[in-house]
């Protein structure tokens, strides 16, 4: 994913601002893939130069708000359905499990112990999201559903794995 695709997914859904697209993207995307307020808005210009959105209106203080274009739509489309997702194949947390040995056991129970910690506090925090996703209505709030129940699955899995492998080092 990348965030032009993010930013077209959002404008697919109907236009927005830049300010709209920024909380957009932190309530909802930003477990996923997170975007800083600059980066927003150089990929919102990206975006405009090329023809996949455009400015559908504009209001007071130069505020712009955007909306997704044919081409834009096309775009979306392309990458959803023929752009095979990235897998991720690099993991520096589980390279250092492969060296655990290198330190003490209480040192590699305590690291496997943190990243279960870690998991537990990325569940709970996903958790807390659990009763806005499911009050909406609107495609972001049934999809997202989705979305946050592969994020809850993996860090209860997570969290089990830690406690597993801490166990496996007594």
């Amino acid at each position: 994913m990348s965030l032009r695709h993010g930013l077209l997914g959002l404008l697919a859904e109907g236009p927005a601002s830049g300010y709209d697209l920024l909380k957009s993207f932190e309530l909802s995307l930003a477990n996923v893939w997170p975007a800083t307020q600059s980066q927003l808005y150089t990929e919102l210009n990206k975006l405009a130069g090329s023809g996949l959105i455009e400015v559908v209106a504009e209001g007071a203080r130069g505020r712009k708000e955007y909306g997704i274009t044919e081409s834009g739509l096309a775009e979306l489309r392309h990458w959803m359905t023929e752009v095979p997702p990235q897998q991720v194949h690099r993991s520096d947390m589980l390279l250092r499990v492969f060296f655990l040995s290198q330190i003490t056991g209480e040192g590699a129970r305590s690291y496997l112990r943190h990243l279960g910690e870690v998991a537990a506090k990325g569940l709970e925090e996903l958790e807390s999201m659990r009763e806005f996703v499911d009050s909406g209505t609107e495609n972001l709030s049934v999809y997202g559903r989705l979305a946050l129940e592969y994020g809850l699955r993996l860090h209860r899995t997570q969290v089990e794995w830690a406690q597993w492998a801490e166990e496996q080092i007594r």
